[in-house]
């Protein structure tokens, strides 16, 4: 046993059933807390067990409800802390706010900033997290931040598929690097779409830069909000002579009318992970497969705890 006492996994309710499967893959029981609502909304916690000089990992992404599940994070951190906890990594598979990562405009905040400060104050020791919307959300932080990626999970899925003549697509061009990264690695080509955004959640597709024409396009972006985005890049591709259109993310936001329009769109499949769970309908959706990304955290943290190299893990 190393220096930094037993493992302990304990979960909010954002996504507790990824923490199960994360516990599952390390062999060891989920941890256990009592969680609840005063009548006015106001969060309680107990932790139902000893914590005492544990290496502890609390999983909770920070998914709709964002304020809801990102203060439950921050009172299960003060919890732990209060009880002589050694260790709190918190695994946040999807980090919300990280939109808001700089000033675009005047007189504006800079949320994924603030959300670092209060997981700093609340007594977090280190960060884990997948597919930040922006890397540099990282320096936000004075204490490690270990930043995974999901997609050798997705490129795994995408090589069984054996779809014929594939060309990935950056839905803008901030998605670039990462649409590279896949291409690369599927060996396959690139193209670009040039989208204007006109208001928050609204995005117009303009322009494809690219060779597409016969072709199976595979969209691959980090997140699907509202889904107008996907919608609006899988109308432009089949416009341009895309045999089908196929699309993938990291993290499933899928909020507002998203899940009528993937329904009522030519994307013929949307490939995503379990950093968040589905909600009602989406469920339904027989174009949604969702991948687990919990060996990938579960591996990680068994690292962390014994202090062994993650940095295969980034690749």
């Amino acid at each position: 046993m190393n220096g930094n006492g037993r493992v302990l996994v304990f979960s909010g309710r954002a996504n507790p059933a990824l923490a199960e499967d994360i516990c599952k893959y390390l062999n060891i029981p989920l941890g256990k807390t009592v969680i609840k609502d005063f009548a006015d909304q106001e969060i309680y916690v107990r932790i139902e067990e000893n914590v005492r000089g544990g290496d502890i990992f609390v999983i909770q992404p920070t998914c709709t409800p964002g304020n809801t599940h990102l203060m439950e994070l921050l009172i299960i951190i003060d919890a732990l802390k209060r009880s002589s906890a050694k260790r709190i990594t918190a695994v946040i598979p999807y980090y919300g706010y990280a939109r808001q990562d700089r000033k675009n405009e005047p007189r504006v905040p800079i949320t994924s900033k603030l959300v670092a400060d209060l997981l700093n104050t609340a007594g977090t020791d280190r960060v884990l997290t997948i597919d930040l919307h922006a890397g540099q959300i990282q320096g936000f932080f004075n204490i490690p931040v270990d930043h995974l990626f999901a997609m050798n999970v997705l490129i795994e899925y995408i090589k069984k598929l054996n779809l014929p003549n594939l060309v990935i697509i950056s839905p803008d061009a901030g998605g670039v690097e990462r649409a590279r990264a896949f291409a690369k690695r599927l060996g396959t080509t690139l193209a670009i779409i040039d989208k204007r955004r006109e208001a928050i959640n609204e995005a117009k597709a303009m322009h494809i830069i690219g060779d597409v024409k016969g072709k199976v396009a595979f969209i691959v972006d980090d997140i699907i909000d509202t889904a107008g985005t996907m919608v609006e890049a899988a109308n432009a591709l089949m416009g341009a002579g895309a045999v089908e259109v196929h699309a993938c993310c990291s993290h499933p936001v899928l909020s507002g009318p998203a899940n009528e329009r993937i329904a009522n769109s030519p994307i013929k499949s949307i490939i995503a992970t379990n950093t968040i769970p589905l909600r009602g309908e989406l469920n339904n959706n027989p174009k949604i497969k969702v991948l687990s990304i919990a060996p990938l955290l579960g591996e990680a943290i068994l690292r962390f705890h014994s202090e062994s190299s993650v940095s295969s893990l980034f690749d």
